[in-house]
């Protein structure tokens, strides 16, 4: 059975609720661990087959900078050839932090799966982006 790691930052509810649902999606189908971005290290990135990183968009549309973008950058070089996928939600702008955050992890040589964002509090058009994202990562 392969295992997953999903790890993720919330301020407000709404990723830790889109990582949640990943969660679930994968239930009996794959192993699972699900962590906030505090307790995820580099070393650990080897453990797991594949991973799926949440963050909100933070300011001028970035991820989180004091949690979040220090342990991403931490993992970044352990993520070549790692099954990935990129989760979040935002309250405004167009999505331009998980455009750069995708271009990012292609220039890290990780093997992309899936990306999806929402506005807010996850609805079920997302919930359903959510559960294929999971997928991708089988």
């Amino acid at each position: 059975m392969k295992k997953i790691a999903i790890v993720y930052y919330s301020a407000t509810g709404n990723t830790e609720a889109m990582a949640d649902i990943i969660k679930a999606s994968l239930n009996n189908k794959a192993e699972v661990e699900i962590f906030t971005c505090d307790n995820f290290t580099p070393d650990m990135v080897k453990d797991y087959d594949a991973i799926a990183f949440g963050c909100p968009a933070m300011g001028d549309e970035v991820l989180e900078e004091d949690s979040f973008e220090p342990m991403f950058s931490s993992v970044e070089a352990q993520l070549e050839g790692k099954k990935t996928a990129l989760f979040g939600s935002y309250g405004w702008g167009d999505g331009e932090w998980m455009r750069n955050w995708q271009e990012r992890i292609k220039n890290d040589k990780a093997d992309l799966v899936s990306a999806v964002i929402c506005q807010d509090a996850p609805d079920e058009d997302a919930k359903g982006e959510l559960e294929a994202l999971a997928n991708s990562l089988l």
